[in-house]
C-alpha cells in the first residue's frame, strides 16, 4: 500500500473513532503559528475637562498617522458635550476609527450596577434601555455610525445589560472587569461576543508615571511568542484619552463613594504637566509602533473581532448523527461543548435537542435542526432534584411540545419544567432530553418511560460570585454589593461558551 493511501485511510477511520463529526473534537496536531489579534480601544468619557477634547483627538490622530484604526467607545454626555461645544474636529477625527457606547452618563448615579442590582431580569432588561437608549441614540447620530459594541462604566457590570444590547443591534461586548471571564480567552455569553476578562492586555498598560514602556515592550514579545507558537490569540489593550492630560480622574473628583452633587457643583480634575503630556503620548506612540513591527500582529476594531470569531454555530444544520453526538457529550454537569469550528452553549444544545425530539413527538419528517440564536438562561433559579424522576413517555412528550412553544415566543431557557404536576430544573430536564435524544436518534421507538436525573449547571463557575473585588470601582458608594445581580448572571452561564478564532487563508 503507497503511504500516501495509508495515511488517508488511517484518517478516515480516525474521524469515524470519533463519531463521524469533525465539530465535536480537535484533530490532535500541533498548533501552526497563529495570528496575534491586538484589540485598541479607549474610553472617551470625561465631559468635563474641555482639554480631555484635544486628547481624544490628538489620540484619534497618533493611531490615523500609525495605520491603526482603534475603537473610540463613547459615552452619550461626552457625543452630546462635544457637539455642545462646536467640536466638530474632534468628531471627526474619531469617526475615522470605529464608534462603541460607553453608557448615557457613565459615573452619575446611579450607574448601571446599581439600578439593575434590585431588578429582574425582564425588568432589569427594559430599565437598561429607559436609560441608556438615548445616549446609544445620540453616539449614533453625532458620530455619523452606529456604535458596533458596549463596554460598562467602571466595573458597574450587569448581565440584564446584554438582552438589550443585543436587541439594539449590538453584537461585541467590549471591556474588562471580573464579573465574567473563560480562562482569560474570549468568549461568547448573553448572545455577544464578548472581549472582556482576558488574560493579556493588561500587563501593557501604563504604571503611575508612566515610565515603564520597555518593561511592556518586554512584555508584548514575550505574549506574542506565546500566542503565535500556539494557534494564535486576542490581547485587549485601553486607555482613557483622558489619563494622558489630567492627574485624577474626572469622576473621581466629583462621584467618589457615591456623591452625585449637581452639575453647577462639578469640579475640574487637575491636569499635568505640558512635558508629562508629552511623555505620556510617547508611550502610546511608541507602545503602538513597537506592536506594529512583528509580523504575525492584526489589529482590530470591534466589528473586525466578530469577523475572525464568529459564532459558526449559528445557521449550521445537524443531522441526526450530529445531534446522536450532542446527546452524548451532555452530563450531569451541564456546561458548554467545543469543537474544532464552533462550540455549544448549554442553552443552545437544550433548543437543539428539544428540536429534534419534538420532531419525532409530531411525527414531523427527518430534516436538518438549524440553530437560530442563542436562548438566555432562567430569570429566576430553580431547585435541583434530589433524587431521580420517573415519567411516562406520554407525559415526557407532551412536555416537550409545551416547552418547544415556550422557547419560541420567550427565547429563554424555563425557569422550571412542568412534567404534570412535577416541576424540574432545566438541567434535568436537558439530561432527559439527551438520553432520549439518543435512543430516538438510533432509529428506535420511543421508551416507555424517561428519567430525569439530578444535574446542576456547571458553566456557573465561570461567573464570579458577589464579593467586594467586582465592586471596587471608586464610584461606588462604600459597601456597595449586588449579590442577586450575580446569582442572575450565573443563571445567563446557559449561553457561555468558547470564541472561536475562524481560520484564515494566510495561516
Amino acid at each position: 500500500m503507497l503511504p500516501s493511501v495509508k495515511r488517508t485511510l488511517q484518517g478516515m477511520l480516525f474521524v469515524l473513532l470519533l463519531g463521524g463529526l469533525p465539530w465535536c473534537a480537535r484533530a490532535a496536531q500541533p498548533p501552526s503559528q497563529g495570528f496575534v489579534y491586538v484589540v485598541l480601544w479607549f474610553d472617551t468619557e470625561d465631559y468635563i475637562l474641555p482639554q480631555s477634547d484635544d486628547a481624544a483627538k490628538r489620540v484619534a490622530e497618533l493611531l490615523t498617522k500609525q495605520g491603526v484604526r482603534a475603537t473610540f467607545k463613547v459615552v452619550g454626555e461626552k457625543a452630546r458635550t462635544l457637539e455642545r461645544r462646536g467640536r466638530k474636529d474632534v468628531i471627526e477625527a474619531l469617526a475615522k476609527h470605529e464608534i462603541g457606547y460607553h453608557s448615557n452618563t457613565h459615573s452619575q448615579h446611579p450607574t448601571v450596577a446599581e439600578y439593575e442590582s434590585k431588578l429582574d431580569w425582564e425588568q432589569g432588561t427594559e430599565e437598561f434601555t429607559r436609560r441608556e437608549r438615548a445616549g446609544f441614540e445620540d453616539v449614533k447620530r453625532i458620530f455619523g455610525q452606529t456604535p458596533t459594541c458596549y463596554g460598562q462604566p467602571g466595573s458597574s457590570w450587569a448581565p440584564q445589560a446584554f438582552a438589550a444590547l443585543k436587541s439594539w443591534g449590538v453584537k461585541v461586548y467590549l471591556d474588562d472587569a471580573l464579573q465574567v471571564g473563560l480562562d482569560g480567552k474570549p468568549f461568547w455569553y448573553g448572545g455577544l461576543l464578548n472581549i472582556f476578562n482576558l488574560k493579556y492586555g493588561s500587563e501593557l498598560r501604563p504604571n503611575d508615571d508612566w515610565s515603564n514602556l520597555a518593561q511592556a515592550k518586554t512584555s508584548f514579545q514575550v505574549t506574542y511568542t506565546e500566542l503565535s507558537q500556539s494557534g494564535g490569540g486576542v490581547v485587549s489593550i485601553y486607555f482613557h484619552p483622558c489619563e494622558f492630560i489630567h492627574r485624577e480622574f474626572w469622576d473621581a473628583v466629583n462621584f467618589e463613594n457615591g456623591a452625585n452633587p449637581p452639575r453647577d457643583q462639578w469640579r475640574l480634575p487637575p491636569m499635568k504637566s505640558q512635558a508629562e503630556i508629552e511623555r505620556d503620548f510617547n508611550y502610546l506612540d511608541g507602545l503602538v509602533s513597537y506592536i506594529k513591527s512583528f509580523p504575525r500582529v492584526r489589529f482590530l476594531t470591534a466589528s473586525e473581532a466578530l469577523r475572525v470569531m464568529p459564532d459558526q454555530a449559528q445557521g449550521h444544520a445537524f443531522s441526526d448523527e450530529d445531534i446522536a453526538q450532542i446527546a452524548s457529550r451532555v452530563t450531569p454537569d451541564v456546561s458548554f461543548q467545543v469543537g474544532t469550528d464552533f462550540a455549544l452553549a448549554a442553552s443552545e444544545q437544550f433548543v437543539l435537542l428539544n428540536d429534534f425530539v419534538a420532531r419525532t413527538v409530531r411525527k414531523s419528517p427527518a430534516q436538518h435542526i438549524v440553530l437560530r440564536g442563542t436562548p438566555y438562561g432562567p430569570g429566576l433559579e430553580s431547585h435541583g432534584l434530589k433524587g431521580k424522576v420517573e415519567v411516562s413517555w406520554d407525559q415526557f412528550s407532551r412536555t416537550v411540545l409545551d416547552v418547544d412553544d415556550s422557547l419560541r415566543k420567550r427565547d429563554q431557557i424555563p425557569n422550571v419544567v412542568w412534567l404534570g404536576s412535577t416541576p424540574v430544573s432545566p438541567e434535568s430536564y436537558l439530561l432527559a432530553l439527551a438520553q432520549t435524544a439518543r435512543i430516538l436518534a438510533s432509529k428506535s421507538s420511543p421508551p416507555e418511560s424517561v428519567i430525569l436525573p439530578p444535574a446542576r449547571l456547571a458553566a456557573a463557575r465561570y461567573v464570579a460570585d458577589d464579593s467586594e473585588k467586582l465592586w471596587g470601582w471608586i464610584i461606588f458608594p462604600p459597601g456597595f454589593d449586588a449579590p442577586e445581580l450575580m446569582a442572575l448572571a450565573k443563571l445567563q452561564s446557559w449561553t457561555l461558551k468558547p470564541a472561536i478564532i475562524k481560520p484564515t487563508a494566510s495561516d
